[in-house]
């Protein structure tokens, strides 16, 4: 049996931490940052996946500090969270590059299909 895809907050933390640990703040910043705009992490939302991904052991708190009188923990991933990455990467990748495959065969039929003003005809791309 396979496992699941990732939920994307989950792969979207994951990815804001394989490269150095972060604070909270910084993780929203991070996400926002890869995801390009298009995901804003709420507050409440990070920190439950934060919780949830700590239970299940895929990141740990790195350190704890005090700053400005409020704890500030910063997240890193474990070697099970950057084997899960690891592995979600791969699906994607595999996943985007038949997508990629198939698409490429509809361009060349409908290429093959189209007239002189740039019209395509009609019919299968079988």
């Amino acid at each position: 049996m396979t496992e699941r895809a990732m939920q994307e907050p989950t792969l979207l933390l994951l990815t804001a931490l394989a490269d150095a640990p972060r604070h909270g703040y910084a993780l929203i910043q991070e996400i926002d940052a890869i995801s390009d705009g298009r995901v804003r992490m709420r507050t409440g939302t990070l920190y439950g996946a934060l919780d949830r991904l700590l239970q299940q052991g895929l990141i740990e708190v790195a350190a704890e500090e005090i700053v400005d009188g409020r704890a500030r923990r910063s997240y890193a991933l474990t070697d099970a969270g950057r084997d899960a990455l690891t592995t979600e990467a791969e699906r994607l990748r595999a996943v985007a590059s038949e997508a990629e495959r198939r698409l490429s065969k509809v361009r060349s039929v409908l290429r093959g299909r189209s007239t002189t003003d740039g019209r395509t005809t009609g019919g299968d791309f079988a």
